[in-house]
This record gives C-alpha cells, structure tokens and sequence, in this order.
C-alpha cells in the first residue's frame, strides 16, 4: 500500500475554515485530521469537528450519486434509469432553450446556494452562466442576509475586528450565537479571554454550550434583542455613560438613534424581554466599566420580524459606547469580504438587469400560475430547508417545472428531480477557500479523483454553457496563481477605528433612505397562553441539512420542564408539534437548558428522521423580516400536545 498527506482547506459552511492533512491510501482516504505545523490557518490549528472527520461516510457513502440520472417514476418516488452526461446535459440544455424560447429567460430558475463550496465553485462558472443568460438572481435571504445588509447600513466598508484578539478583551459579549456548535475554534480563545480575568456574557434564549462557559448568560425572549439593545443605550446615557467624544469624532445620527432609545425604561424592557431587571443592570455595568470590550455577533439575531430592527439595534449601542480602537475591542461579525476578496476580484461582474426572486418565496413561486419552466438546484435541499415545507414540496412535484438537482447524494430534494447530477466533494477539486470567521484565505487542493461520474460545479456550468452557446469568463481555480503557499493570507491585526474605518470614517446610526431607517421593533412578544415560540436551531452533526443521512440530529422537540408539566408531558412521549401550516410527530425532550415559553427542534433533519415526513421548517411561514427580507426560522408559534396511540 503506498500512502501519502495532501495539505488543503476546508470549504464547509461554517466560520473556521480549518487547514487539513488528508491522508490517501492507494487512492483512497483513509485519515482526514487538522493540519497542526507549517504553513496553517493559526485560528484552527491542532483540531478539527466531527463532520469533517467522518466525512469519509459521505465520499464512499451507497447514498453517493454515481452517475447522472433521469427520472422514470413519479417525482418524490426516487425512482430513476442511469444516463451518460452528454445525455444528461443535452436534455437539460434543451429545456432551458425551450423555456427561453417560449416563456422567456424569466421561467428559469437558478437555485443556487453552494454555501459549503469553495470560492471559485460556489461563485463562478454556473452563477456567470444564467447571469449571462439573464436568469432571475434567487437572493441568498435565507442566511446571514439582513445582517449584510444592517452591517453595511451602519458601518459601510468596515472590516470584522479579528477574532484572535478576543483574549485581550476585558468583557466578552457573544449574541445569537452557540460557537460550540457551528464555531468550534472560538471557544478556547473565549477560555483564554476568561484565563485573563476577562468577563463574558453570552445572550441566548437556551443555556447552551458556549452559555455554560459564560459568566452571565441572558436567556432573551426570541426576537426582543432590539429592545435589550436599545434600553440598555438609553440607560447608558442616562447614567452619563456613553463616548461622547467618539460620537463626536466618528458616529453620525447618534441623536435619532438614542430618541427612540429613550421609550424604553429598564423596567418596560425587562417585561419586553422576559428577564429580570437585574440583569439590565449588571449589563449596563459590565458595559460601562468594561474596556476593551468586544462584541460577538451571531446570525441567530436576524431569524425572526425584529431581525434587522435587532442588528441595527444592536450596532448602534455598541457604537455609542465608543468601544472601538483599541486590541481586544469592536465587534466580531463576517470576514468573508476580507478573506476571499482576493479570489472574488478575479471574477466577473455582470451589469445586465435581472429580476430578483426572495428565495423564501420560491415555494410560492413553484405553486404559482407563473411557475418556472426549468429550476436547476445545485448546493441545497430546500425539500427540508426551505422554510413552509409543505409549500416546498407542493411545488416540487409540479410536473410542470422540469426540475434539476446537483447534489453529492440522493437528498430529499433530489429524489424529486427530473434529472439528478452527480457532484464533487470539497476534496475532489481544486479552489479557494476563504472564512467568514478568520482572515485566512487558504488554496484547496484536490485530494482524490472524483468518485464516480461526480462532477464539479466549474465543469457542469463551463459544459451547459457550450450547449447554451454562452461564454464564460471565469477563471479555473487551477489557473489562478496567486502564491505557492497554502494559507495566502494570513489573520489581520488590525483595530476598528484605528486601522480599518467604515466609508467617512463614521458609523451611521440613522438612515432615512433605508427601508429601515432606525430599529423599529415589532412588541408584545411575551405570554402566548398554550403556544410556544420555536427555534431551530444547528447542532455539531450537520452543517445545514448535510451529512444527516449518517449522522443526524436527534429527532425530538426540546421543553422546559415547566412547560412539559404544564402540558402533561413527561420525557420521551410522542408529540405533535402543530399550528395552522402543518405537524410534526416526534418525541418531546424535557430539558432545563431551556427558557419557559420556547421549545426547540434541531435543524438538520432529513424527511426520514420524522414520523410524518415533516421537519421543524413545516411549521415555518415564508414570512420574511423587517430589513432585506431576511427569513424567519425562529418565529413560528406551536402547540405541543401529545400524540394519539396510533400517531
């Protein structure tokens, strides 16, 4: 046996993006472990999770895609014949020329996500392909959208503050996010932050893991965190305690901001909120006597109608506070812009005018007399992640949109395709991978020829566009050099608001141009007599929806033991998790790491783990939020009753 230790990077939808050495045995990998010495990501070195251990199960997996294939049985069956690739791509291609032909470019509907994909895969040849063809751009609103779009709204231009400089922080806010999830390099340096008499507050409706590191955790009612934010600036003014000269040198609107700041007392907020007002004033403390301090912003923030009044509540406190310009201070969110800029400026911009589809409404778009003519998937299984499942399913068995899924496996989604397409993994293809956790921006090299007939999303956009007679202009990964060096860019060092500056050097905190122009939060948001509000949140089994096919979730609505008893639950019985969309069947957990009031179910699920089919997003409207149309996964309210014998 002759083995040997390929250096790439970790393309996976998650912040750390870890270098990694993979070990191959005779063509076959066999070890894929953190790359620990030499030219590494320094965030990620020495571990790696789980998911990308064992990801070996998915490349050698009896559920991997191996050839094309077309349909024969009635969609949702899976039941389809093998076909070659020149039969594949000839019939797609015939369709798509046929919608243009009869129905115009409008009846083509890219599904695009490719979130765990490199840079060159997940934003090159196939996204140039109907962008040159015209196509309408389905916006990525599903994830991490409204905090774009409150970021630039704010602070337009201006990096992340680097995560490695969070043990120099002397106070340590994490909202909205569980790292010991879905960020699993940032907790030692949150330990380190602690190690150097640093205070950390995490904020979260669940006592979650990276809670449980925390010196004060603030179990908010979902979609109150604008409220939290913008009482606790107005009692910082009241108190004296804002940077005034930093609002002077470098804030803008601070006085429309703080106005609607003011309507909120500690005492209203804390029934807004559902905490004790205590808790408003060991914040307001800790905030005020606190410096450096640094603020770790989480995506859970925006998954409800408050999300962009929240973001935008939240940066603005955290601006008037002034704790910016110095190691340790500022506020961590995305570095993708920084980390892949150097790969994304190689790639090409098209002006053309397009039409733009939210992609929460692309279930109602299915189910509509305009439905499209051809929906190409590539990236995604919206059969169990797109939110109104029902909806989603109804318009994936519309026999009038021809539908094509580009996947690594037989997904649920792809099991209702007309043509399903084999696809690569991250190591079965050459790319870039940036982070929107770190500054690093790493090459991916190919570890192993693709299994099967698998292909990657370069290749099937270079080979549809030559049958759809369009040019593409995208460079090959293979042919972009930009150094010899694994990690071509490594972490910055630089400070908010004394290296890096948003446009003017201000922060915006009032924009009346803007859909939004100041938080405006929806209220009311406590007592729901028998319903319970629910989240969905991740886990460390899955990354989105993948890899549950050997290693899903647990199946299982979380309550806290109040509500449980409240309803005559006890652990383990089967439940019926419903509102007016749909159901879920599955067992109730009793767990005291939740808040009274919410329940959860874990994202990630696939139709099978279920009962009846139907996952948390079943119970999930397309309702989208106040800033940029951004989806609403933890605002749906249920009942949880226990299931009748036969259920």
């Amino acid at each position: 046996m002759k083995s040997h230790v390929v250096r790439t990077a970790c393309t996976l939808d998650c912040p750390d993006a870890c270098t990694l050495d993979v070990t191959v045995t005779d063509g076959v990998i066999t070890d894929i472990d953190a790359a620990k010495e030499g030219d590494i990501n320094p965030f990620t070195s020495g571990f790696i999770c789980r998911k990308v251990q064992m990801s070996t199960k998915r490349i050698y997996s009896l559920e991997r895609i191996a050839t094309p294939l077309i349909r024969t049985g009635t969609k949702g069956d899976g039941e389809f014949r093998a076909a070659s690739w020149d039969e594949a791509l000839g019939l797609i291609a015939s369709r798509i020329k046929e919608g243009i032909a009869t129905r115009g470019v409008n009846s083509i509907a890219p599904y695009l996500y490719n979130s765990s994909s490199g840079i060159v895969e997940g934003n090159g040849s196939t996204l140039e392909l109907f962008a040159r063809l015209g196509a309408p751009e389905i916006e990525h609103t599903v994830c991490a959208f409204t905090y774009g779009r409150a970021w630039q709204q704010v602070f337009p231009g201006l990096s992340s503050a680097n995560p490695q400089s969070i043990p120099k922080a002397k106070l340590l806010i994490i909202w909205g996010a569980n790292s010991t999830a879905s960020n699993s390099h940032l907790p030692p340096l949150v330990n380190e932050c602690k190690a150097n008499g640093g205070t950390v507050i995490v904020i979260d409706p669940r006592l979650t893991g990276i809670a449980d590191r925390a010196d004060l955790h603030v179990p908010l009612l979902p979609g109150t965190d604008s409220v939290f934010a913008m009482a606790i600036a107005a009692e910082l003014e009241r108190r004296g305690k804002l940077s005034s000269e930093f609002i002077r040198d470098h804030v803008s609107g601070s006085e429309e901001f703080l106005a609607v700041c003011r309507e909120w007392s500690l005492n209203d907020a804390a029934d807004e909120c559902g905490i004790d007002v205590s808790v408003f004033n060991e914040c307001v403390d800790l905030i005020s006597d606190s410096s450096p301090a640094m603020l770790r912003i989480g995506w859970g923030v925006e998954r409800n109608v408050n999300g962009g009044s929240s973001l935008l509540a939240i940066f603005s406190m955290w601006a008037v506070t002034g704790h910016f310009g110095i190691e340790g201070s500022g506020i961590l969110g995305s570095t993708s812009r920084v980390s892949s800029a150097r790969i994304d400026a190689l790639l090409p911009e098209i002006q053309d005018a397009r039409s733009v589809v939210n992609m929460n409404y692309v279930g109602r778009w299915l189910n509509s007399d305009d439905a499209p003519s051809v929906l190409l998937i590539q990236g995604a299984n919206p059969a169990v992640t797109a939110n109104d499942q029902q909806l989603m399913l109804a318009g994936l068995v519309n026999e009038a949109v021809f539908t094509v899924v580009h996947d690594q496996v037989m997904t649920d989604t792809a099991r209702y395709a007309d043509v399903v397409l084999p696809a690569t993994t991250q190591f079965e293809v050459d790319d870039f991978a940036g982070s929107y956790g770190s500054f690093s921006l790493q090459r991916v090299n190919k570890v192993i020829d693709p299994v099967g007939e698998s292909r990657s999303n370069d290749w099937l956009g270079r080979e549809l566009a030559a049958r759809l007679e369009v040019q593409i202009t995208t460079p090959r990964a293979v042919d972009i050099e930009v150094t010899q060096n694994n990690v071509i860019l490594n972490p910055q060092n630089s400070v908010q608001f004394r290296d890096v500056f948003p446009e003017g050097k201000k922060a915006l905190l009032f924009s009346p141009d803007s859909e939004l122009p100041l938080p405006s939060p929806m209220t009311g948001r406590g007592s729901t007599g028998l319903f319970l509000r629910l989240l969905t949140s991740a886990t460390a089994k899955t990354v989105n929806s993948m890899f549950a096919e050997y290693d899903p979730p647990t199946a299982a609505v979380s309550v806290h033991p109040i509500d449980a008893t409240e309803r005559g639950l006890t652990d383990g019985d089967t439940v019926v998790v419903s509102n007016s969309l749909g159901a879920v069947t599955l067992p109730v957990s009793v767990d005291a790491r939740m808040r009274v009031g919410v329940c959860e179910i874990p994202k990630g699920l696939w139709m099978r783990h279920v009962a009846n089919g139907m996952v948390s997003n079943a119970l999930i409207s397309d309702g989208v939020n106040d800033l940029g149309g951004g989806a609403c996964f933890n605002e749906a309210l249920v009942l949880i009753e226990k299931a009748a014998p036969n259920e």
